[in-house]
């Protein structure tokens, strides 16, 4: 018997879904509120919305708290909850990778889909892996970008609330910027010879770029494979010749590879980083005498930041 293709399953299940949903009522009907349905991806694509959106849209997630955006497969009731979507926001450059081609067609539709990266300059985008870097959000200057497109496209889907959501949207983007202010000063209290930023996977470049470290992954900048044991070895080395005080595991990626690494070399496992996806909602951390929550993006930034400052200085 021939077995059918993970891709293949996903085209049947997509066409089922489409040909349902062509008799169903359309997107903005059946919704029990009334209020515009924003479905978004990653949980910071969700934690932005949310924030842009306050009470005058209903902002529901595919992905939850320490979910992999780059394995994670949509099911039947993941695809039907985007085709009653009003609005789509997911994050981009393939880091939802079982889902571009759903989005494509939906765009191709006439929905209204919008991809936060694309607010980016081109001249911003990393290339790693000889394809684009998805892990955009590192960046907090960045993210305040792609938050300032969201706002703007929200505003545009809902005229009677405009004028409240741009307000939002300001705020967003100070809060935003301010971070990028406070974890640049963070960072300088690291020794330049001390900031490199070993991790599970190549997450953090953004960040690097950002905030002045040498990042390596031990795996590239998709978890979809596998760690080479020449890499291993290689990044065992850079370990031991430059002295690295400690190796970090991440939030949403096994940490088998960062613990192996540790053992082999000596280095201290400096923490646990949040890196394709933030920490529960209202998990407070202390931060020079100021409480973030992990559960967002900029309280994200400021927790994995203090994380590294603590384990390298």
């Amino acid at each position: 018997m021939k077995l059918i293709s993970p891709g293949c399953r996903l085209l049947l299940v997509w066409l089922t879904i489409t040909f349902t949903c062509a008799c169903a009522p359309q997107s903005g009907e059946d919704k029990g509120d009334g209020k515009l349905l924003i479905v978004t991806t990653t949980t910071m694509v969700t934690d932005t919305l949310r924030a842009l959106a306050g009470e005058d849209a209903r902002v529901e997630a595919l992905m939850g708290p320490g979910v992999d955006p780059h394995l994670f497969k949509p099911g039947q009731a993941d695809i039907q909850h985007l085709q009653k979507a009003d609005i789509i926001f997911y994050s981009g450059l393939h880091l939802e990778g079982r889902m571009i081609e759903i989005m494509e067609r939906l765009q191709r539709q006439g929905r209204r889909v919008y991809e936060f990266a694309a607010a980016l300059p081109e001249s911003q985008i990393i290339q790693a892996d000889g394809q684009p870097d998805p892990h955009i959000w590192g960046d907090a200057s960045q993210w305040a970008l792609a938050a300032q497109m969201a706002g703007e496209k929200l505003a545009e889907a809902l005229p009677d609330n405009a004028a409240a959501i741009r307000e939002r949207t300001a705020a967003a983007v100070k809060n935003l910027t301010e971070t990028h202010t406070r974890l640049t000063a963070a960072a300088q209290t690291i020794p330049q010879a001390q900031r490199v930023l070993i991790t599970s996977h190549d997450a953090f470049r953004y960040f690097g770029r950002a905030y002045g470290f040498e990042v390596v992954g031990v795996q590239g900048i998709s978890t979809v494979s596998e760690a080479a044991l020449a890499d291993m070895a290689r990044i065992g080395d850079l370990v031991r010749k430059r002295g690295v005080k400690a190796v970090f595991v991440e939030s949403s990626v096994s940490p088998s590879t960062i613990e192996r690494l540790s053992r082999d070399t000596g280095a201290k496992i400096g923490g646990e980083l949040f890196s394709d996806a933030l920490g529960k909602p209202g998990d407070m951390l202390t931060v020079g005498g100021r409480s973030v929550d992990r559960g967002t993006v900029a309280g994200m930034l400021e927790a994995n930041m203090h994380t590294i400052v603590e384990a390298l200085k």
